[in-house]
């Protein structure tokens, strides 16, 4: 071998060690960074997240007369669980429960069943009983004369 293609083959491994420790000291810095978990006590229950409207494709899923202030219905058939906790204020839910994946019963009073584990839901969706710790996944809603569409 000739002194050129020695050099050569140093560089190259000189080349290969170094990317290999930028990598590693890379890799060590990220297992190292914030998860954004800042050790202060959170909310045992978050609350629900906001959906923008529905959009131009939205589905009309019940009349708005189907559903009752202070109350709900279940649509089995869309898998959803519509609430209207003030008059005028529609929320929908997809109807899965978020401790274990179960699907919702029905509506009860003031209460979103999940005849699994226990776990009740308010009208707004937030855990309010039972093993579910977070509320559950909203879709946007809205009235649009007598019904009530959803997407």
């Amino acid at each position: 071998m000739s002194s050129d293609n020695l050099e050569r083959t140093a560089l190259t491994r000189r080349t290969l060690i170094g990317g290999a420790g930028v990598v590693a000291a890379g890799a060590a810095l990220t297992a190292c960074g914030s998860s954004g978990d800042t050790g202060e006590a959170r909310s045992a229950v978050p609350a629900p997240t906001t959906t923008a409207p529905p959009g131009p494709d939205a589905e009309v899923v019940a009349a708005v007369a189907d559903v009752p202030v202070g109350g709900g219905v279940m649509l089995e058939s869309k898998r959803l669980v519509v609430t209207q906790p003030a008059e005028g204020d529609f929320r929908a839910f997809i109807a899965i429960c978020t401790h274990q994946g179960c699907n919702l019963s029905g509506v009860e009073d003031d209460r979103i069943i999940c005849p699994c584990h226990g776990s009740r839901y308010d009208l707004d969706g937030a855990p309010v009983e039972g093993p579910a710790k977070r509320p559950l996944k909203t879709r946007p809603v809205a009235a649009r004369g007598s019904d009530l569409v959803v997407g």
